[in-house]
């Protein structure tokens, strides 16, 4: 196969887990716990390293913001051979028992975007595969703080406008977060025959009764990115010691 367009990456080096996450910036931090870690290329926002963790061959790569951009990332993945992908993010909390520094491991989201719905019906679940789900829950337990599992929401819109955005909705549904990726990961994953899940740190609340000023930059939450990257790794190891998708 010749070189995937928008990553810019030869498949050939692609191995078949992935962390994937929005910012270029945590790729690298990410790559940094890896052995014999190596850059491929860095496209736009598509920032692709590769390595080994504990043995196991891994690729790191981020998307960017918004599930179109991301969507791309995660098909040219799955076409250069990518069949386990672990999302790695940041995401706004809708409970007061859920503060900034938290884990949440999403295992279904609510698609409250536009992407998913120009690919499948608006039926079609976004659904983690449940192998990662365990995994990554079961890792993330292994460290300290408040870690939970639940469904999460994606929407397109950071910053409001003149129409309301359902927070209080979603959060009387159950809804734990709020993030703008994970459902794309979901379906395309579901559609290509692959297998994905997702963990995140919450940065702050999305809650308008929660809400303060927005900060993701203090200590609490690098020490929440710190842990869910660990957890992510770990549950790439344990995906691994099971013998499926090599």
């Amino acid at each position: 196969m010749s070189m995937l367009p928008i990553l810019q990456v030869n498949p050939e080096d692609l191995p078949a887990y992935a962390i994937v996450c929005g910012d270029p910036r945590r790729a690298e931090l990410i790559s940094r716990k890896l052995t014999n870690a190596k850059e491929l290329a860095f496209a736009r926002e598509y920032r692709t390293f590769v390595g080994e963790y504990e043995g196991v061959a891994l690729a790191v790569v981020s998307h960017g913001v918004g599930s179109p951009g991301a969507a791309v990332c995660f098909e040219e993945l799955i076409r250069g051979g990518v069949n386990t992908l672990i999302r790695v993010g940041t995401a706004g909390s809708y409970s007061a028992d859920h503060p900034a520094g938290s884990l949440i491991v999403s295992t279904a989201a609510v698609r409250a975007e536009g992407l998913t719905h120009q690919l499948a019906p608006a039926g079609f679940p976004a659904v983690a595969d449940s192998d990662i789900v365990a995994a990554l829950y079961e890792s993330a337990l292994e460290s300290e703080g408040i870690v939970k599992k639940g469904i999460t929401v994606t929407l397109d819109v950071f910053f409001s406008g003149v129409v309301d955005i359902p927070h209080k909705q979603y959060k009387a549904a159950g809804v734990l977060a709020v993030e703008m990726e994970i459902a794309a990961l979901y379906v395309v994953a579901s559609l290509r025959g692959v297998r994905a899940g997702a963990i995140l740190a919450l940065d702050g609340y999305a809650d308008s009764d929660l809400a303060g000023e927005y900060d993701p930059h203090t200590d609490v939450v690098a020490k929440a990115v710190e842990r869910e990257i660990d957890t992510a790794l770990k549950a790439i190891v344990k995906l691994a010691s099971d013998g499926s998708r090599r």
